[in-house]
């Protein structure tokens, strides 16, 4: 099964989505630190910098052959609180019109769109729809990574459609080890220092000192930044990590010798948060996903852009008739090799 990632970001849906069954042979995106991310982990594929518009189309890739599904998760800020007291960019509101001549052009069966959920109330979102509706049978819901084994709350909306059937609700996946302390490096990889030091803002300080008054003393916690939430800037670490930005937001309050110490959390495990680890393709083969381009910032943008890799992969698995993402290894062993131009699979997988 191929399929093409538009608003790609680094490809942490593609790399759940390959997960799921999906062989990713092209992608597209407008910032040149994520293609160049997507192309080290999908060296096969054609990708593509560039901002899309509503004029872009498949030839941007040049001949793509056939295409069974077509990913895209188009600019999410302007439909989100994120984006702070800028003024909303109707343009990049727009943006989910414009994969329309790409699902025109390639006409693949199955399609996944992601966005934040206040999408639903952008003004365009209906006549959307009811456009992707001519064409696919649609299932329209939020879905929370925390619930698929991600150890994120991350609520995101996912519009899936397949020209043959309605899809399937997507399955959670029951886990465990999906709490925020699963991410933690604690060999003392990274260096920590003393919270009163003397150099943290009083507004860190605060953070830390409502975490300790809720838990006590010698308990580890996460304080966190930029929050809106009434939470405090804090949250306890047996329970999933809050929505990871695409800014620097979690520091660790972490008891060593009696005193806290405070680290910001790093990319490595900022990666486990989004599922970006024990990954395997649809072989049952590793893959790893790699962050070695830019600074640690613009990995931080990358991640915090991204689509968690295990939802991807239980919507991909969903809609390939996999349920949560399994795909039954007999079904992939029987599936012939075909050409680019060959429409043998389309109603194959219903």
């Amino acid at each position: 099964m191929r399929g093409i990632d538009l608003f790609s970001g680094g490809g942490c849906g593609s790399a759940g989505a390959r997960h799921g069954g999906l062989t990713m042979v092209a992608a597209a995106d407008a910032w040149d630190i994520a293609t160049r991310t997507y192309q080290a982990n999908f060296e096969e594929a054609k990708v593509v910098n560039a901002r899309l518009t509503d004029r872009s189309g498949p030839e941007l890739f040049g001949d793509l052959g056939e295409i069974d599904m077509l990913i895209a998760s188009p600019e999410c800020t302007h439909h989100s609180i994120a984006r702070g007291n800028r003024p909303v960019d109707e343009e990049s509101r727009r943006s989910g019109w414009y994969v329309m001549n790409f699902i025109k052009e390639l006409d693949p069966r199955w399609i996944v769109l992601e966005n934040v959920t206040p999408m639903r109330h952008w003004p365009g979102f209906d006549d959307l729809i009811d456009r992707l509706k001519k064409t696919y049978k649609i299932r329209i819901e939020p879905l929370d990574a925390a619930d698929y084994g991600t150890p994120q709350n991350r609520r995101r909306l996912f519009i899936m459609g397949d020209k043959l059937g309605m899809p399937s609700m997507v399955k959670p996946i029951l886990r465990t080890e999906r709490d925020a302390s699963s991410i933690l490096d604690r060999a003392g990889t990274y260096a920590a220092e003393p919270v009163y030091n003397g150099k943290r803002a009083a507004s860190t300080i605060a953070r830390v000192e409502r975490g300790i008054a809720e838990l006590g003393r010698k308990k580890d916690f996460l304080i966190v930044y930029y929050g809106s939430d009434r939470a405090g800037g804090w949250q306890r670490l047996d329970r999933p990590l809050r929505t990871l930005t695409t800014l620097d937001r979690f520091g660790l309050v972490q008891w060593i010798d009696g005193e806290p110490t405070l680290r910001m959390l790093q990319v490595p495990e900022l990666k486990r948060a989004m599922g970006l680890t024990h990954l395997k393709d649809h072989r049952g083969e590793g893959v790893k996903f790699e962050l070695d381009h830019g600074t640690r910032r613009d990995k931080i943008k990358v991640l915090g852009n991204g689509v968690c890799a295990p939802v991807m992969r239980a919507v991909v698995g969903s809609l390939l008739g996999g349920g949560s993402g399994d795909l039954l290894e007999e079904d992939l062993r029987d599936r012939p090799r075909r050409s680019a131009g060959s429409r043998q699979m389309k109603t194959r997988v219903n």
